[in-house]
């Protein structure tokens, strides 16, 4: 998963790596994952940046998005941000979710726990 379509990690922008390093040491999440268009070097200069964070959390949606838009404010880029547990995925897996499946397989892991 390190690289699609040619783009390598060392390839991504610092900033898209700073934000996820803010998540991982407040977050300690299970893995934040890139996708869209830098995960597949198809950016332009107003592109967002899209990441799935996979947390072990009991907080509902919009709680989630508010607790990691806490974290990185304020923000140096437009970012699209989807936060699932590992739960939701597995159960993504299960019902084969077109969304998700497209971006566990193609996105680009900036961290994973070991």
């Amino acid at each position: 998963m390190d690289d699609v379509k040619n783009i390598k990690i060392a390839d991504i922008p610092y900033s898209i790596k700073e934000i996820a390093k803010k998540i991982e040491i407040s977050l300690s999440p299970e893995k934040i994952i890139l996708f869209g268009s830098y995960a597949t070097g198809n950016a332009t200069f107003d592109s967002d940046v899209d990441l799935l964070i996979i947390l072990n959390t009991k907080l509902r949606g919009a709680e989630r998005i508010r607790l990691i838009s806490k974290l990185i404010y304020p923000r140096l880029l437009p970012l699209d941000i989807v936060v699932k547990t590992p739960e939701e995925i597995e159960k993504s897996k299960n019902r084969i979710d077109p969304f998700l499946s497209e971006v566990l397989e193609r996105g680009i892991e900036l961290y994973a726990k070991s």
